[in-house]
This record gives C-alpha cells, sequence and structure tokens, in this order.
C-alpha cells in the first residue's frame, strides 16, 4: 500500500482532541450571546433575545452578534465534521491490532477522548440550537429528560469503560510506570466533566423541581467521581515524572486540569442556580467570587507548569512546526478553551456579580480582551494544526516536470 500523504491518514485516539477543540471554540462563541446580550425570562439566551438586541443594537453590537453567530456556525459544523470523521476511523482502528495493544496498557486513557468528544457534540448541539432555533424554549422542558438519558448513556459507557481500564492494568499489571509521566489518566475524569457539564443545565434552566432534582442528583454523581479520578491520576502522573521524567509527546495533557476546572465549573454554577430556585438554598455574590477565583488559581498553576515544560522540552517545535507532527499537539486547544471559558464567568458572574466591576466599562473591556486574545490564538492554533494534519504536503501538491 503507498505511505500515507498526511498525517491524519494515520489515526490514533488523540485526534479525538480536533473535534473536541473545534466544539470548544464554538462554545466560546455562544459565551459571547450569553454573557453579552440581555436575556430576561430565562438563564440563557435564545434566538428571540438575540433578534431583539440586534434589531435594536448599536453598529458594534450588531457586529458581535454577526461574529458570534459566524463563529458558533463554523465552529459547530468543524466540529461535528471532524466527530463524524473520527467516529469513521475509530471503526477501523477497533480491527487493527493496535487497538488491543493501546487498549491494554496505560495508554488507553486516551480511548476516553471518545465519549469526551461525543459529550461535547451534545453540548455544541445544545448552545447552537438555543442560538439558531426560533420558539426553541417553548418547547424546551420536553427536551430536558432526552437530554438527561443521552447523558445518562454516555456516563454509564464512560464508568464501564473506567471499570474496565483499571481492571486491565492492575490484573495484569500493565501499567508501565516509565511511560506514565504526564496527566494523560485525567482524561477519564475530563470526558465525565464533560457529561457532567451537560447533566446539570436541567437543574439550572428547567421549570420542574423533578427533572431539576433528577439533575442535580446525577451530575453530583458525576461531578464526585471526576475530582476522586483526577486528584488519583495526578498524583500518579507527578510520582512518574519525578521519578522517570516526563513523556515528551504527552506533555500538553499537564494542562489537562485546566479544562476539568471549566467543565467543573460550570457544572457547580448550574447546581447552585437550581438548588437557589428549587431548594432553598441562597447563594451570594461573595460565594460566586471565592470559588470562581479559586478555580481561575488552579488553572493557572497547571497552565504555568505546562506551559514551562513546553518551552523546556521544546515541545512546539518537536511536534507541532516539525515535518512529523504530533496528534496530541491538539492537547494544547483545550487548556486555552478552558482558561478562557472560566475566565468569562469569572469577570461577568463574579467581578461583575461582587460589584467589584462596571459591566462594560473600561476595566471590564481591558480583562475581556485577555480572553478574546486566548479565543483568537486558540482559533489560529487549530487553523494551524488542521492545515499540517489533514492538508496535503508539499512535495503532493508540487507538479512533476513533464
Amino acid at each position: 500500500m503507498p505511505s500515507p500523504l498526511r498525517p491524519a491518514d494515520r489515526w490514533s485516539p488523540p485526534y479525538f482532541l480536533s473535534a473536541l477543540g473545534a466544539g470548544g471554540i464554538a462554545v466560546t462563541f455562544f459565551l459571547w450571546l450569553y454573557m453579552w446580550v440581555p436575556h430576561p425570562g430565562q438563564p440563557v439566551p435564545i434566538f428571540e433575545d438575540v433578534a431583539r438586541a440586534f434589531a435594536a443594537g448599536q453598529p458594534l453590537q450588531q457586529a458581535m452578534i454577526v461574529l458570534a453567530y459566524l463563529g458558533l456556525g463554523v465552529f459547530a459544523v468543524q466540529h461535528l465534521r471532524l466527530m463524524v470523521w473520527n467516529l469513521r476511523r475509530f471503526a477501523a482502528f477497533r480491527r487493527s491490532p493496535s487497538f488491543a495493544e493501546v487498549q491494554g496498557s496505560s495508554a488507553g486513557a486516551g480511548l476516553f477522548g471518545l465519549p469526551l468528544m461525543l459529550a461535547m457534540t451534545v453540548n455544541v448541539s445544545f448552545s447552537a440550537s438555543l442560538a439558531f432555533v426560533p420558539g426553541l424554549w417553548g418547547v424546551i422542558e420536553y427536551l430536558f429528560p432526552l437530554a438527561l438519558a443521552v447523558f445518562a448513556l454516555l456516563a454509564a459507557i464512560t464508568l464501564r469503560m473506567m471499570g474496565q481500564h483499571i481492571a486491565r492494568l492492575s490484573v495484569a499489571g500493565r501499567f508501565d510506570m516509565t511511560r506514565a509521566g504526564s496527566f494523560l489518566q485525567v482524561q477519564p475524569a475530563f470526558a465525565l466533566g464533560m457529561i457532567g457539564v451537560g447533566m446539570s443545565a436541567p437543574a439550572a434552566l428547567s421549570a420542574s423541581p423533578a427533572v431539576a432534582g433528577l439533575s442535580l442528583v446525577l451530575s453530583t454523581f458525576i461531578l464526585v467521581i471526576a475530582l476522586v479520578w483526577s486528584a488519583v491520576a495526578v498524583v500518579v502522573g507527578i510520582l512518574a515524572m519525578l521519578r522517570h521524567g516526563v513523556v515528551a509527546e504527552q506533555i500538553p495533557t499537564l494542562m489537562n486540569i485546566v479544562p476539568l476546572m471549566a467543565v467543573l465549573g460550570i457544572l457547580s454554577l448550574r447546581q447552585t442556580h437550581g438548588m437557589h430556585v428549587h431548594f432553598g438554598l441562597h447563594n451570594t455574590a461573595g460565594d460566586d467570587l471565592w470559588f470562581l477565583t479559586a478555580l481561575l488559581a488552579v488553572q493557572i498553576a497547571f497552565l504555568g507548569l505546562g506551559l514551562s515544560v513546553v518551552k523546556q522540552h521544546g515541545y512546539v517545535a518537536r511536534f507541532v512546526t516539525s515535518a512529523t507532527p504530533s496528534p496530541g499537539a491538539y492537547g494544547l486547544v483545550c487548556p486555552g478553551i478552558g482558561f478562557a471559558v472560566l475566565m468569562q464567568f469569572w469577570i461577568n458572574k463574579a467581578l461583575v456579580g461582587a460589584g467589584l466591576l462596571a459591566k462594560f466599562g473600561a476595566a471590564y473591556w481591558a480583562l475581556s480582551a485577555v480572553v478574546l486574545a486566548v479565543q483568537l490564538a486558540m482559533i489560529l492554533l487549530v487553523l494551524a494544526l488542521n492545515r499540517r494534519h489533514f492538508g496535503l504536503p508539499r512535495e503532493a501538491l508540487a507538479v512533476p516536470a513533464a
């Protein structure tokens, strides 16, 4: 058989993160609408809110809405395209000898990119539907039980995979500490977190106490398991790094905690809102300020760790811009997206909510500029990675001499 022309033709589990990154960028554009468009009557903006804001808005606000819709639409489609591509390639990968080899080793944690990607698909579809579908809020209560069923199924699949992963490694003793110097083992917790944040949406949005309560209970189970798993995985990864050094190709996983904090933070905010509306728990602005600041501090600590190791090992030159780029480089996108998302909530829910920052003032836009800069950097990174992994190499494009 001819040798593959593109890196993506040699599929491996880290390519799940290509779809995840596109989906994350789509969500960051939805947050423009969530944070900057008034939506009285419901906790999230819907098509009618945006249409009303566009009709009455100034040119700058109208431009923001147009860009938000373009970004959300383009990257949601990109996510769906890459999701389908990954599912097809994974189906072929399952029939190869490499699948059993990966599944039976510590690298099997990378397979949790599958439920992680699928949970992102549901979350992106929900955000896009709110923005693009008129009249959706009128039938939203009928959709919440369906959404809970889908996320419960994904949670069951993920928990089963986690049990099998532990069983294979513990029974056969196949966990190789010499290849565990990373936070790859955090990925199952990240998958659970992505499922949990979607599972918690009805707790914040549903008018039914029964639906909100079920959402609260199920997402709490997911939250606790994700926290316990991630704590153990971080300890194992640190011990392996101190003893055997970091696994160079898995360096981006050192920042897996960053997006995990974002999804678990939003999950918790949705839960507290639901408990306030339905069950009499009254959260204060000071609670949100402390909680989101603590999560942001954790993110900054792990970003600092990861970026320093990226620089020390020359990761970009070795695995991003080299002639043979690594699919693991898509793991650099998720921390940036996670940081930008949590920063949006910190600015708007913590600082503005506590009265420390005037919304749409100079200081507000100065901080928001940081979010927009990170968002733009992740867009450029995704475009560059897609070009290197999915575009034809220069030698394949050259026209042979007559």
